[in-house]
């Protein structure tokens, strides 16, 4: 625990930097990812990562595990995963039945192609994002604190996929689209993975400093101007709202929700937190919007015909 909140924000922009100085040894760029995989971590949330293969999303979030003194466990989903294989099964012992725990009993899971197994088994881990229990013949387990779920999607191989509903993506805080390094970027990366390269990532934060940042995270004020504000961005992505412009009408056929306003809160409480801020403004919240709604609008047919993207319509709403 803190002495008060403003010593608290100011360790945590400290250990922010810490974060990064760590990571980056073992990451080259990917900085912006980075930054919104640890601001849902401080807001006990889960985030959505695209991206192709390659990308080294296995890796990061290894790295992430290491420097946060996190377990760590990666589930590669496939066709025929059951719920049973993530979230364990009762085996008889001895002549009584035991609960064997399956992969999803750890601090950070990382959900590897989530859109390659049913929808049984992707319901049955976002049920344990959602609750933090899992239930296996009428009993509950809880999941030890501090729990996260990091999936991925690859978005270019959609044949044999089960893409998640609306209201499944809902569930994750940032939808993180990764994109290919920058050429010096990639330079420095086959440089370093073209060696002898170990690394020793340090342990920058334990998980009851997580808990207690989380728990800081909630604290930090936020005016009804801005939250009001973060409403009606919200709003305005409705097309049948009064707040939607001439664009949302036109090109998109569902808005975010609710929960979408929760989350640009949430977020921008953060995002202030790790920048030494005491309150969020207008700037932490526009900062977060994007990942937050790429994946809560929908466009229509006619946004697809003419290659009208999210990034466009979002930018306008903002």
């Amino acid at each position: 625990m803190f002495e008060n909140d403003k010593v608290g924000i100011e360790s945590l922009s400290e250990k922010y930097l810490q974060l990064k100085k760590e990571i980056s040894k073992s990451i080259v760029g990917q900085e912006s990812t980075i930054e919104l995989i640890l601001l849902s971590i401080l807001c006990d949330s889960h985030s959505l990562l695209v991206g192709v293969p390659g990308l080294a999303k296995t890796l990061m979030v290894k790295t992430i595990a290491q420097a946060l003194d996190l377990n760590f466990k990666r589930i590669q989903f496939t066709p025929d995963l059951m719920p049973s294989d993530i979230i364990g099964t009762e085996i008889l012992n001895q002549g009584a039945f035991t609960f064997n725990q399956g992969p999803l009993f750890t601090n950070l899971l990382l959900a590897d192609e989530i859109n390659r197994t049913p929808p049984k088994t992707q319901a049955a881990l976002l049920e344990a994002m959602q609750e933090r229990t899992v239930t296996v013949a009428g009993y509950s387990y809880k999941l030890e604190r501090p729990f996260f779920v990091l999936a991925t999607q690859n978005p270019i191989e959609q044949e044999g996929t089960y893409p998640l509903p609306e209201a499944q993506l809902d569930r994750f805080m940032f939808d993180i689209e990764l994109d290919y390094p920058s050429i010096k970027e990639e330079f420095e990366i086959v440089k370093q993975t073209s060696r002898i390269n170990e690394v020793t990532i340090q342990k920058i934060l334990s998980r009851d400093e997580i808990i207690d940042f989380q728990n800081l995270i909630k604290r930090v004020p936020v005016t009804d101007s801005l939250i009001e504000y973060a409403v009606n961005l919200v709003a305005s992505t409705r097309p049948n709202h009064n707040r939607a412009t001439t664009v949302v009408k036109e090109y998109i056929s569902w808005g975010a929700g609710p929960r979408a306003s929760q989350a640009i809160v949430y977020a921008a409480k953060a995002h202030a937190a790790i920048r030494g801020k005491f309150a969020p403004d207008e700037e932490d919240v526009r900062a977060v919007c994007f990942p937050i709604l790429n994946h809560r609008i929908i466009k229509n047919f006619k946004a697809e015909a003419e290659n009208i993207t999210l990034q466009s319509i979002i930018s306008e709403i903002i």
